[in-house]
């Protein structure tokens, strides 16, 4: 199986039947994703996109067996929808919703890690691209034509960031085994140490592009694990090269509101791990090559 996701991934869409909902389910389906229903509390027992629509999570996941969860929920409600997937027994959830309050993250994930170790939903997002497996299936509201499928992972805060850097590795022939978008909100559910670890287990993934960004512990906390444990190439990109001190940038945890929060401080503490810098976005699909071309 392929970092996340695959073809045997049977998906449920929560919020299915909203405008968004219908969007993306409609688009993840024709990229081969296998949707086995959808969840919208008060329509259960209807069918959409040709799909089973259920009141709960539980009974959708006896009903189909599905193994994961997307969440297209508004962001009052998308809390309880996360910790629903996570109680009816699910091992993925990926959250797409932008506005979902820290309070509410934080008693998700709390929630979360409750649940016994080897049974722990692994969550991803919110405010986040998704995932995708080129050829093969697709959890999120990523533009899926512009992916090769290859064996170079992409982790993300930046969804449009993970776009670029799929389609500049296309342009040179490379392409992805798996790209993870893990939100750029305060707290997520999924860091990016969390999918370094996943692809440096990969054996279908042999170099990553990591893509961050100011603000928050993440990318230094990755640093240190392609320091110590990673063997595999990193390429890693930190926007906000000229974001001042104190000011939000795009992203509600975009803020460096600490020492080591700044792209500079991030960059650096990457290439001193041994990670190569792509000095700007349009740059990230050569560095890959060269790194590529010099590891064979």
């Amino acid at each position: 199986m392929s970092v996340l996701l695959d073809k045997s991934t049977r998906v449920l869409v929560q919020g299915i039947t909203g405008r968004i909902g219908t969007f993306h389910a409609t688009d993840m389906i024709a990229q081969g994703t296998t949707v086995v229903g959808g969840v919208t509390p008060g329509k259960g027992g209807t069918t959409h996109l040709g799909l089973p629509v259920f009141n709960t999570v539980r009974e959708a996941v006896k009903e189909t067996g599905a193994t994961a969860s997307i969440v297209f929920v508004p962001g009052g409600a998308a809390a309880d929808s996360i910790m629903e997937a996570a109680d009816a027994g699910l091992a993925l959830c990926v959250c797409i919703t932008d506005g979902l309050p820290t309070q509410d993250m934080i008693r998700v994930k709390q929630f979360i890690r409750q649940q016994p170790a080897g049974k722990r939903m692994r969550m991803v997002g919110p405010n986040g691209a998704g995932v995708i497996t080129p050829g093969e299936a697709m959890m999120g509201i990523m533009p899926g034509h512009i992916y090769l499928p290859g064996r170079v992972g992409i982790v993300a805060r930046s969804g449009t960031l993970s776009y670029e850097a799929g389609s500049q590795m296309r342009l040179h022939g490379i392409g992805v085994s798996t790209s993870v978008g893990i939100g750029g909100d305060p707290v997520n559910g999924s860091s990016h140490k969390d999918i370094l670890e996943l692809f440096e287990a990969d054996p279908a993934t042999d170099a990553v592009v990591l893509i961050g960004e100011i603000g928050g512990p993440q990318e230094v906390e990755a640093a240190e694990y392609i320091r110590t444990t990673m063997k595999k190439p990193v390429v890693a990109y930190i926007a906000g090269l000229s974001a001042p001190k104190g000011r939000k940038m795009g992203h509600a945890g975009a803020i460096i509101s600490a020492v080591g929060e700044s792209a500079h401080e991030k960059a650096e503490a990457l290439r001193v791990a041994g990670a190569t810098i792509a000095p700007t976005p349009s740059d990230i699909g050569a560095t890959m090559a060269k790194v590529l071309k010099k590891a064979a």
